[in-house]
Protein backbone atom coordinates (compact mmCIF):
# COMPACT_ATOMS: atom_id res chain seq x y z
CA UNK A 1 0.00 0.00 0.00
CA UNK A 2 1.60 3.67 -1.27
CA UNK A 3 1.60 6.32 1.35
CA UNK A 4 2.62 4.20 4.33
CA UNK A 5 6.39 3.29 3.68
CA UNK A 6 6.07 -0.19 1.72
CA UNK A 7 6.01 1.19 -2.08
CA UNK A 8 6.09 -1.15 -4.85
CA UNK A 9 8.61 -3.22 -3.30
CA UNK A 10 5.21 -4.71 -1.10
CA UNK A 11 7.53 -3.95 2.32
CA UNK A 12 10.93 -5.51 1.09
CA UNK A 13 13.84 -4.77 2.75
CA UNK A 14 15.82 -1.50 0.74
CA UNK A 15 18.98 -2.30 -0.29
CA UNK A 16 21.84 0.26 -1.33
CA UNK A 17 21.98 1.02 -4.84
CA UNK A 18 25.39 1.70 -6.57
CA UNK A 19 25.68 4.66 -8.57
CA UNK A 20 25.43 4.31 -12.03
CA UNK A 21 28.96 4.14 -13.38
CA UNK A 22 30.48 3.56 -10.30
CA UNK A 23 32.16 0.02 -11.05
CA UNK A 24 34.77 1.17 -13.40
CA UNK A 25 36.02 4.36 -11.22
CA UNK A 26 36.32 2.28 -8.30
CA UNK A 27 38.23 -0.49 -10.04
CA UNK A 28 40.68 2.07 -11.44
CA UNK A 29 41.13 3.05 -8.20
CA UNK A 30 42.07 0.21 -6.92
CA UNK A 31 44.35 -0.56 -9.79
CA UNK A 32 45.93 2.76 -8.89
CA UNK A 33 47.19 1.31 -5.76
CA UNK A 34 48.93 -1.46 -7.57
CA UNK A 35 48.79 -4.20 -10.05
CA UNK A 36 46.38 -7.21 -8.69
CA UNK A 37 44.68 -10.07 -10.23
CA UNK A 38 41.01 -10.01 -10.68
CA UNK A 39 39.70 -12.42 -7.69
CA UNK A 40 42.07 -9.46 -5.22
CA UNK A 41 39.87 -6.51 -7.03
CA UNK A 42 36.70 -8.97 -6.67
CA UNK A 43 37.85 -8.95 -2.69
CA UNK A 44 38.63 -5.68 -2.34
CA UNK A 45 35.81 -4.03 -4.41
CA UNK A 46 33.60 -4.61 -1.24
CA UNK A 47 34.88 -1.69 -0.02
CA UNK A 48 33.04 0.71 -2.40
CA UNK A 49 30.00 -2.07 -3.00
CA UNK A 50 28.94 -3.32 0.46
CA UNK A 51 26.56 -6.15 -1.61
CA UNK A 52 28.25 -9.27 -3.03
CA UNK A 53 29.04 -9.02 -6.61
CA UNK A 54 28.80 -11.78 -9.30
CA UNK A 55 32.71 -12.01 -9.98
CA UNK A 56 31.70 -12.35 -14.22
CA UNK A 57 30.55 -8.40 -13.82
CA UNK A 58 33.81 -7.52 -12.12
CA UNK A 59 35.95 -9.62 -14.87
CA UNK A 60 33.55 -8.48 -17.83
CA UNK A 61 34.27 -4.57 -16.49
CA UNK A 62 38.05 -5.17 -16.83
CA UNK A 63 37.66 -7.01 -20.30
CA UNK A 64 35.81 -3.87 -21.08
CA UNK A 65 38.49 -1.37 -19.95
CA UNK A 66 41.31 -3.50 -20.93
CA UNK A 67 39.35 -2.82 -24.68
CA UNK A 68 39.44 0.93 -23.93
CA UNK A 69 43.40 0.80 -22.85
CA UNK A 70 42.33 1.76 -19.83
CA UNK A 71 44.19 -1.36 -17.75
CA UNK A 72 46.50 -3.75 -19.44
CA UNK A 73 46.89 -7.08 -18.23
CA UNK A 74 49.62 -10.07 -18.20
CA UNK A 75 49.91 -13.98 -17.05
CA UNK A 76 50.98 -14.40 -13.49
CA UNK A 77 53.71 -16.94 -14.47
CA UNK A 78 54.97 -17.16 -11.17
CA UNK A 79 51.96 -18.99 -9.91
CA UNK A 80 52.87 -22.41 -8.36
CA UNK A 81 48.93 -24.17 -7.79
CA UNK A 82 46.17 -23.82 -10.55
CA UNK A 83 45.75 -22.11 -13.67
CA UNK A 84 47.19 -19.00 -14.33
CA UNK A 85 45.85 -15.90 -13.23
CA UNK A 86 46.02 -12.46 -15.27
CA UNK A 87 47.42 -9.42 -13.74
CA UNK A 88 45.42 -6.03 -14.24
CA UNK A 89 47.41 -2.89 -14.31
CA UNK A 90 46.46 0.82 -14.29
CA UNK A 91 47.85 2.30 -18.00
CA UNK A 92 48.71 6.34 -18.01
CA UNK A 93 44.90 6.40 -20.06
CA UNK A 94 42.97 4.67 -17.06
CA UNK A 95 44.58 7.25 -15.31
CA UNK A 96 43.85 9.94 -17.30
CA UNK A 97 39.57 8.26 -16.89
CA UNK A 98 40.33 8.27 -13.17
CA UNK A 99 40.89 11.54 -13.01
CA UNK A 100 38.19 12.61 -15.73
CA UNK A 101 35.65 10.14 -13.55
CA UNK A 102 36.70 11.67 -10.12
CA UNK A 103 35.76 15.38 -11.66
CA UNK A 104 32.74 14.25 -12.17
CA UNK A 105 31.82 12.29 -9.28
CA UNK A 106 32.47 15.68 -7.39
CA UNK A 107 30.65 17.49 -10.13
CA UNK A 108 27.20 14.97 -8.72
CA UNK A 109 28.33 15.21 -5.72
CA UNK A 110 27.96 18.81 -5.79
CA UNK A 111 24.48 18.66 -7.77
CA UNK A 112 23.48 16.16 -4.40
CA UNK A 113 24.71 18.68 -1.51
CA UNK A 114 22.68 21.14 -3.74
CA UNK A 115 19.48 19.52 -4.06
CA UNK A 116 19.89 17.81 0.09
CA UNK A 117 20.57 21.96 0.99
CA UNK A 118 17.17 23.31 -1.42
CA UNK A 119 15.04 20.35 0.51
CA UNK A 120 15.74 21.02 3.91
CA UNK A 121 15.45 24.64 2.83
CA UNK A 122 11.96 23.89 1.33
CA UNK A 123 11.24 21.69 4.46
CA UNK A 124 11.79 24.58 7.30
CA UNK A 125 10.16 26.88 4.96
CA UNK A 126 7.04 24.65 5.19
CA UNK A 127 6.99 24.78 9.13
Amino acid sequence: MRGQGHGRGGGRRRRFRRPVGFLEPALLLLLLRGPAHGYVLLDQIKEFEPSEMNPSVIYRALRDMEERGWVSSTWDQDQTQGPPRRIYCLTALGNEMLAISVKELKMTQDQISYFLNAYRQGMEDKD
